[in-house]
């Protein structure tokens, strides 16, 4: 990966890596955006991002997301920005739709700017970008359990629960959209172990990677 480049890197991790956080810190050592699921649903909701608005958005502007993104800025004025054509309240997305939106929009970011991106299947949306690099965060069982439970108040047994449940939901989820394992290596180029190091050091792994 080229850093005087437009540049993406997409973090995956497994529930209780600190595989978020990683990529929250990388950003910023890079000074670049984070994008996460949360962002993503954000956008989604606020805005009513279905596939249909952004190719409508993208038909107004050729470099639709610098345009979208000040527009945010703006505060007030953003409210009434994206409001269906039709004036009713938009409909739900199936799960289909919802995939096809979040790679838009996602692709559409990474057309304008570098950025870190958690999660998304991102090494597969981004499978063609240029200048791409993809990891993988992961991390031993009793590891992620006593981050869990730290993170979320619970007990070892319900953190164990959620993992595995967790688990289960994002591999079917990437095996329906990507037609491949999240766990295969082949998908990345570079796989950590968050075991007995700290996000900061991960992200600083990182970055020594790709200097």
């Amino acid at each position: 990966m080229k850093r005087n480049e437009r540049f993406v890197i997409t973090i995956n991790r497994e529930l209780g890596s600190g595989g978020r956080t990683v990529g929250r810190l990388l950003a910023a050592k890079l000074g670049v955006e984070f994008y996460d699921k949360a962002v993503i649903k954000g956008l989604e909701e606020r805005y009513h991002l279905t596939v249909k608005e952004i190719e409508r958005l993208k038909g107004r502007k050729q470099g639709w997301w610098p345009d979208f993104k000040r527009q945010m800025a703006c505060g007030a004025d953003m409210a009434n920005y994206y409001i269906p054509q039709n004036g009713d309240e938009p409909e739900l997305l199936d799960t289909d739709e919802l995939f096809s939106a979040e790679t838009e929009i996602l692709n559409g970011i990474a057309a304008e700017e570098s950025c870190v991106v958690a999660g998304r299947s991102g090494f597969y949306v981004f499978r063609h970008h240029p200048n791409h690099l993809r990891v993988l965060i992961q991390a031993s069982m009793p590891f992620r359990v006593e981050r869990v439970v730290r993170k979320q108040h619970v007990t070892e047994e319900e953190a164990r629960k959620i993992i595995d449940k967790v688990d289960k939901m994002r591999e079917n989820y990437v095996n329906k959209y990507t037609k491949t394992s999240r766990y295969d290596t082949r998908n990345y180029d570079i796989v950590i172990s968050a075991d007995g190091k700290t996000e900061e050091q991960i992200a600083n792994l990182i970055l020594k990677f790709i200097a």
